[in-house]
């Protein structure tokens, strides 16, 4: 077989080596698919696959169990196969397929945990930059807080739910907590971090996000602090600052001439 054909097969070949053990194959492909080595082959790449689903994602799997989560990560695979070799980077769409797979409708939470579980993935593995001093803040005066922005660092995630504690659970799932139920069942924001060597994780309120989501449009300073305090009126503005700049959520101030307002 010369390697145009080759070519031609290999769609064929990645759609039998991920499918259902009961799925018939036909076409040039039968003949590979019955193979004793094929079956082989076809149950360790899968279970390559759903191990490293396993290991991206261990707050949704201790909230699910092994089975469940083993059963829904092969959907998964069957529908969105790895496209890089590098597994470590396998798991970007498995939040949304959680959001969309009938299993979990009773579990409206899962797809945020597992955003979470990949949103440290991305931050354990983001570009490293320094932090910004909490003096570099300090020292900016009234009219530069009006043409001075907050970059946020490239390794911080944030996020927000309105009705769901979603940081609660996927915290104490990940930290492996005996009982992961939330003392109540309200809204979290989450913000998630590497400053340095280490990931870093925190709740956050809805102003703190506002103010993130106004930093990251490009908006000054001033105004990130208006978006902040409309979102939420009785918002400790201090406190909350001091929690973004200890968690390392920014790395520099820019000058900032143009900008647009958040949508």
């Amino acid at each position: 077989m010369n390697s145009d054909a080759n070519l031609a097969l290999m769609p064929a070949f990645w759609r039998a080596l991920l499918a259902a053990p009961d799925e018939a194959m036909g076409g040039p492909i039968a003949a590979i698919a019955a193979q004793p080595g094929f079956v082989v082959y076809r149950n360790t790449c899968l279970k390559g696959c759903v191990d490293a689903l396993a290991a991206q994602f261990p707050s949704v799997l201790r909230l699910v169990g092994e089975d469940w989560f083993r059963a829904a990560a092969a959907e998964h695979v069957r529908a969105q196969p790895p496209h890089d070799g590098r597994l470590l980077r396998y798991g970007e769409a498995f939040a949304h397929f959680l959001r969309d797979f009938a299993p979990a409708a009773d579990l409206p939470y899962l797809a945020g945990v597992a955003r979470l579980d990949w949103w440290w993935t991305e931050a354990h593995t983001a570009a490293d930059a320094a932090p910004l001093a909490p003096q570099t803040l300090a020292a900016l005066d009234a009219q530069a807080l009006h043409t001075h922005g907050l970059r946020p660092h490239p390794a911080a995630r944030w996020t927000w739910s309105d009705t769901l504690p979603i940081h609660s659970l996927w915290r104490a799932a990940r930290e492996q907590h005996n009982d992961p139920n939330p003392p109540a069942w309200v809204g979290e924001g989450t913000l998630l971090t590497r400053p340095h060597d280490q990931v870093l994780c925190a709740p956050l309120s809805a102003g703190g996000i506002a103010l993130l989501d106004a930093c990251a449009h490009g908006l000054p300073v001033a105004q990130a602090i208006e978006h902040a305090l409309a979102r939420e009126p009785a918002l400790d503005l201090g406190a909350t600052l001091g929690l973004l700049l200890t968690q390392g959520a920014f790395t520099a101030t820019v000058s900032i001439h143009r900008h647009e307002e958040p949508t």
